[in-house]
């Protein structure tokens, strides 16, 4: 059955906020990316971020978030944490490089996943990601399968706290 083009679509609540917040993180990737504000290089940056918002804002629900004080603080939070985790992890990967004798224990361990939504799951994901010495490989249900170079427990508690904990807080209130 032909799909009835004239019908208008029923307008989504958040819509504006979403297409703004989404635009305004964009923007600030590209001029993060380019290192540049002069104006030809901002104007381009700022017509494909709204482009690449509003094709996103208007496909999924993904990107439906409320923006409130609270949660701009939070992910402000998450920025610190998740810098300070990269930091530490980057000295750990320095201290393996530079040892005479590499002493690892790498395997799979299996986490929880305490996030719900599917952008906080990519958030956590590619954090954990992000973080030299582990890697995301899987995910099933509630459990985040990650490869973790140096296994320092594979009790799954045990392990969530270490690898979960840092970000869970400010990522849960972020996208719940």
């Amino acid at each position: 059955m032909p799909e009835d083009h004239a019908t208008p679509q029923p307008r989504l609540p958040g819509l504006p906020q979403s297409l703004i917040f989404l635009w305004g993180l964009l923007f600030i990737v590209w001029l993060v990316i380019n290192s540049s504000i002069e104006l030809p290089i901002a104007a381009v940056g700022a017509l494909v971020s709204f482009v690449l918002a509003a094709i996103f804002v208007r496909r999924g629900d993904v990107w439906r978030i409320a923006v409130t004080p609270a949660k701009v603080f939070h992910f402000v939070a998450y920025t610190g944490v998740f810098l300070v985790e990269l930091v530490k992890a980057n000295i750990n990967m320095l201290r393996y490089v530079y040892a005479p004798r590499i002493d690892i224990h790498p395997g799979i361990v299996k986490v929880k996943m305490p996030l719900k939504s599917p952008i906080g799951r990519l958030a956590l994901a590619n954090s954990i990601a992000l973080t030299p010495g582990s890697l995301v490989m899987d995910l099933r249900g509630d459990a985040l399968f990650v490869h973790w170079l140096d296994v320092k427990t594979t009790d799954p508690e045990t392990a969530t706290q270490m690898i979960v904990g840092p970000f869970e807080k400010h990522l849960g209130a972020v996208f719940g």
